[in-house]
């Protein structure tokens, strides 16, 4: 990888912690300007030291506060922050629709509180590849803590289990309907529930509900092991869970519930306690190593996924456009899967050789 001597600059004022070079890094990537791949690429040897914590939950939860009294207390501990704020994608640019993130007031002005919108980009999960990128140049400035708040947009929130060390989900009380959405499918990401707003009325139920829900999760396989905790958990494509080996080291973390009102601070301490708590059993029991290479692997999927997809583009436009084989079809000159083996062939053709290349020169 090369990188021009504009980008070179950029990288070295990003690692020598100017925040402007950062937010520039940060829209390169976001934008996938040209040459944006060089410096990512560039990145990853300055990587590894961040403690990365996902925030989800449903709308009206409380995470943009949570989120900033989070970011408040872990810089009263003298720590740096850096919150990536996923929001709703704007149907006419684009970007994000909240991009001013005004709710969070406590950290203005604090420059070792960095806190960037990116745009979900109607990426499943509400995270994009430009968001783990993000995460990984905040890591090489040299952020302590890294922060990422989801849309909050249900179960495709899993996403987020592949970019995340820690994930905490948010419950609003007395709403058995978002209890019922965890039990569809949140429950097995969550390593931390928090109970926000816990004043309000219907709140001791919740957790009520909240700690029967994981009893049983824990009896049917639904938390811990059969969750992202478990070595298998991220293995496969988007659409699929592997199942994890029930004698995994990290069976045995239960995820705590937290109660909180964001609002006034109260319940933020023991949130970050349980947040390290998690931390350590991570790098405990080997875990955290396991998940980092995960990570990577499902980076790799991505990345060739969005290549092969590119090449397999370029195929269509050489073949005389998507709209002409489309009209062959209606004429019955062809069908779909004909043009997909003929678009493939040269690809699986340049693999094949590849691969042949390969084994000669391990031969040798």
């Amino acid at each position: 990888m090369t990188m021009d001597e504009a980008d070179e600059s950029l990288l070295e004022a990003l690692l020598a912690g100017e925040h402007r070079a950062l937010a520039r890094v940060i829209s390169k990537i976001e934008n996938r300007s040209p040459g944006y791949r060089d410096l990512v690429s560039e990145l990853y040897a300055h990587t590894g030291n961040a403690d990365v914590i996902g925030i989800t939950g449903s709308p009206g939860a409380g995470k943009s506060t949570l989120v900033d009294k989070l970011a408040e207390a872990y810089r009263e501990r003298g720590e740096t922050v850096g919150v990536i704020a996923i929001d709703p994608s704007s149907p006419f640019t684009g970007g994000a629709v909240l991009g001013d993130r005004i709710r969070m007031a406590s950290t203005v002005g604090d420059m070792d509180v960095f806190v960037r919108s990116m745009s979900a980009r109607g990426t499943l999960g509400g995270l994009s590849t430009a968001t783990a990128d993000a995460v990984k140049a905040m890591d090489a400035f040299g952020k302590d803590k890294i922060i990422i708040e989801t849309v909050g947009a249900g179960q495709n929130e899993i996403d987020i289990v592949r970019t995340a060390d820690t994930v905490a989900v948010l419950v609003p009380p007395g709403s058995g309907d978002d209890i019922q959405t965890l039990k569809a499918g949140i429950l097995e990401i969550a390593d931390v529930f928090v109970v926000n707003k816990a004043d309000r009325e219907g709140a001791d139920r919740t957790v009520q509900e909240l700690r029967e829900m994981v009893h049983l999760g824990e009896e049917s396989g639904l938390a811990g092991s059969a969750g992202h905790h478990g070595v298998d958990a991220m293995d496969g494509d988007d659409s699929s869970w592997g199942d994890a080996d029930e004698s995994d080291a990290e069976d045995d973390w239960t995820p705590p519930i937290v109660e909180t009102v964001a609002t006034k601070g109260t319940g933020v301490d023991t949130f970050i306690d349980e947040l390290a708590n998690h931390r350590t059993y991570l790098v405990d029991s080997g875990t955290h190593a396991e998940k980092v290479r995960q990570r990577y692997a499902e980076e790799i999927r991505t990345l060739l996924r969005e290549d092969v997809h590119a090449l397999l583009e370029d195929e269509l436009a050489d073949s005389g456009g998507i709209d002409e084989l489309a009209e062959a079809v209606r004429q019955g000159e062809t069908d779909p899967y004909s043009i997909a083996t003929d678009v493939l062939a040269p690809v699986e053709a340049c693999v094949e050789n590849l691969a042949a290349d390969a084994d000669d020169s391990s031969a040798e």
